[in-house]
């Protein structure tokens, strides 16, 4: 048998389960909210078109407005300045978005301290009891943050200070962009970088050291917390939307049951 048909089997009897790891798409998704003078992106809308009536008899279908950068999303190279000559969502190999997924689970820590910040030295620590990030691969950062994901007030955490929610030092972005050969990372918060990631240096250091260095990103993930910490594969479906610069995104998991 070979590796399609062991895959088909285990799809077919159940010991392959397949987990949705996307947060559902609708008006009210929580989403960024940048402050002035900055511009936000549209939430996501629906438009009816026809609905089984004078315009569409026998169907119902409808006009999508929405972000680039709306729910579970994959950020594109081109996205931040450092990318700016890479990659849009189109361009972006399919065999990238393809490959294993490891789980590091700092959900205590970011229950504690919602400005909980992971560093090298964390990501050393797992890799010395798990082995090295898979090549090719993809570091989902378990906080507990989908527990708010459909809050917009709590998804965001904001006060007077600005957004309180965790992510990553700008150390350990720029190293698991240069030292790791992963294809990119996902968290479960409205996006990769921490809350207060504009008081880094650089600012935004995730979006920088990343995007800069033809690595990707995926947000807004639900479920981490069905896989394992080694072992699993991640299928990660934009639309490839030319010159995009992200998309809207389905994100799966295939795990051993």
């Amino acid at each position: 048998m070979n590796a399609i048909a062991q895959l088909l089997t285990g799809l077919a009897d159940a010991s392959i389960r397949v987990v949705d790891l996307t947060n559902p798409l609708s008006s009210a998704t929580p989403t960024l909210r940048l402050p002035e003078p900055f511009a936000n992106l549209i939430d996501f809308s629906l438009e009816t078109v026809s609905e089984y009536n004078e315009p569409g008899p026998f169907w119902k279908h409808a006009n999508i407005h929405t972000g680039e950068h709306i729910g579970t999303h994959l950020d594109a190279p081109v996205h931040w300045v450092s990318g700016r000559e890479g990659k849009d969502v189109a361009q972006i190999e399919p065999a990238r978005l393809v490959g294993p997924a490891v789980v590091l689970d700092f959900a205590a820590e970011a229950t504690a301290d919602p400005d909980f910040l992971l560093t090298r030295e964390h990501v050393l620590e797992w890799e010395a009891q798990h082995g090295g990030l898979p090549e090719n691969g993809w570091l989902l950062y378990r906080t507990g943050w989908d527990q708010y994901s459909q809050d917009q007030e709590a998804f965001l955490n904001a006060d007077e200070t600005g957004s309180h929610t965790p992510g990553i030092s700008a150390e350990c972005a720029l190293w698991l962009a240069t030292e790791r050969k992963i294809s990119g990372i996902g968290v479960e918060t409205v996006g990769i970088d921490a809350g207060r990631g504009a008081e880094l240096d650089p600012p935004f250091p995730v979006h920088y050291h990343l995007l800069g260095n033809d690595k990707y990103g995926v947000t807004s993930l639900q479920n981490l917390k069905q896989l394992p910490t080694t072992g699993a594969a991640i299928v990660v479906s934009p639309l490839p939307i030319v010159g995009g610069t992200a998309s809207p995104a389905r994100v799966f998991a295939l795990v051993q049951a």
